[in-house]
């Protein structure tokens, strides 16, 4: 088990996990977020919100600068202390937003797939399917390199759209309100990896990593750490680890209760 003495990098799924799936509220996880803090452990948001989003967010969490990983592992930031740190959209070698688009609208005129994705609607739309302010929705339209879309049509139909994704190099994942698409290869847990090999490089110490997730798009991320926290969801897909995954919790609650029912669980305090 950790402790909070250790080098660790707390990475932490938003919406149903850090924030509540209805209100989006944080409060309840505020003493531990504070404690680690003070202990000097990154807090590493890793979620399919935008850029935009995770900044407004980390400023009111007072994680200004702290690492993410945003749009499902599209567009990845790094410590802001560190040099040449600027976030990088698009994954590794992914599409961005208005190539991506342009394919899912071809598609979806050539074959007549019943979807909208953020870019079909207004601010306003995006709100009503969210609970968000206009406002907030207006940041999570503030796309760099993935799509959040509702699907209106059948399972099979999103299968055959899914593989014509994927001869196009994107990919459809599941989140807690709505389907996404991206690059391929640019998901939460190449991600994950990818920021764990920066910090090792960084300052050559072991990192160990903590996940706290409540999704199917957090299955990649979970199975990349060394401590996994499956928070209990509103998903009808359940989240399901590798075999061999050496360390799985899952929670009673829900939202940030159940995120701090998880450090609890992992984290030692000595």
């Amino acid at each position: 088990m950790p402790s909070l003495t250790d080098p660790l990098l707390v990475i932490t799924d938003l919406d149903g996990s850090l924030l509540d799936h209805h209100t989006y509220s944080w409060q309840p996880a505020a003493p531990w977020l504070a404690k680690l803090k003070a202990n000097d452990i990154p807090i590493v948001i890793c979620s399919s919100k935008t850029t935009a989003e995770i900044v407004t967010l980390q400023t009111q969490l007072g994680l200004v600068g702290a690492p993410f990983i945003a749009e499902n592992g599209a567009a990845l930031q790094l410590d802001a202390r560190w040099p040449n740190a600027q976030v990088s959209a698009g994954g590794f070698t992914g599409k961005d937003y208005t190539a991506l688009r342009a394919v899912m609208t071809r598609l979806r005129e050539a074959q007549g797939y019943k979807f909208f994705g953020f870019g079909d609607v207004t601010a306003n739309e995006v709100a009503e399917w969210t609970g968000l302010s206009v406002k907030e929705a207006q940041l999570a339209k503030t796309r760099q390199a993935s799509e959040a879309f509702i699907w209106r049509d059948t399972d099979d139909r999103l299968a055959a759209f899914a593989a014509e994704l994927a001869a196009e190099d994107l990919a459809i994942t599941e989140g807690g309100r709505f389907y996404h698409v991206m690059s391929r290869g640019s998901g939460k847990g190449a991600a994950v990896r990818w920021l764990l090999e920066q910090y090792r490089q960084h300052d050559g110490r072991r990192w160990q990593t903590l996940g706290l997730g409540d999704g199917p798009n957090d299955q990649s991320m979970l199975d990349a750490v060394n401590y996994a926290v499956i928070i209990r969801g509103y998903s009808k897909t359940p989240v399901v680890l590798s075999s061999a995954h050496p360390s799985i919790y899952r929670t009673q609650a829900y939202g940030p209760e159940g995120w701090v029912e998880g450090l609890n669980h992992f984290i030692t305090e000595a």
